[in-house]
């Protein structure tokens, strides 16, 4: 494992922390989309279901049991918590991720790196966490305002990304056979999409101002 790998693992780790510091400590998922999370946790079902018959090392199976248990304790909590469910902006989060689910599927069928049901999987994994992020975005905007640690969650979201296109990017110049070219393209599609919150971000600090998204 290299240092960029690392720091983009502990950034995931810190957006998921931040996100369940706002449901836990304030019993409220205003802001947030349920479906991005319902994504995310398919995410991490799919890509991890060598989980219990690939071991790779005690950090790689601990990082997966925590990304695996964590996406299914904030879809759960936004569900079924008796207080958290009420603050959720249902009317807000109509974006229809279903579509998202099976284009992703379909294009995993037709493009992977090999016809298996690990690998296909995946590959859908991986073009679906690409635009996960898609119906919190849409929120976001629709909402207009954006509370301090919804706007870092999903900052620390994408530097997540950012730091790992750099970790493939020295693993291509350090390794013989690094083919990851899946992971690589939806990366550079995943990281673009956040181009605009990052550039809102910036101006809000800049100015010191709330972080406004435009309709």
């Amino acid at each position: 494992m290299n240092i960029f790998r690392f720091a983009g693992d502990m950034t995931h780790l810190i957006s998921i922390l931040i996100l369940l510091l706002k449901i836990y400590a304030t019993k409220s998922c205003a802001g947030i989309s349920l479906k991005t999370q319902e994504l995310y946790a398919l995410v991490f079902l799919t890509r991890y279901l060598d989980l219990f018959t690939d071991y790779v090392s005690l950090y790689n199976s601990v990082m997966k049991i925590v990304f695996i248990a964590s996406s299914l304790a904030i879809v759960w909590c936004m569900r079924r918590h008796p207080l958290v469910r009420r603050s959720y902006d249902k009317d807000l989060d109509t974006f229809r991720h279903q579509f998202v689910v099976l284009a992703c599927f379909v294009l995993a069928l037709i493009l992977h790196e090999r016809f298996t049901i690990q690998e296909v999987f995946w590959a859908f994994s991986i073009y679906l966490e690409a635009v996960a992020i898609l119906p919190q975005l849409v929120l976001l905007q629709r909402s207009g305002n954006v509370d301090n640690l919804t706007g870092q969650y999903v900052l620390f979201l994408g530097a997540y990304r950012g730091l790992y296109i750099i970790n493939w990017i020295y693993r291509y110049f350090t390794e013989d056979h690094f083919t990851r070219w899946i992971a690589c393209v939806s990366g550079l599609v995943q990281t673009a999409l956040y181009a605009d919150f990052f550039y809102y971000y910036y101006m809000s600090w800049k100015t010191n101002t709330k972080l406004k998204l435009p309709a």
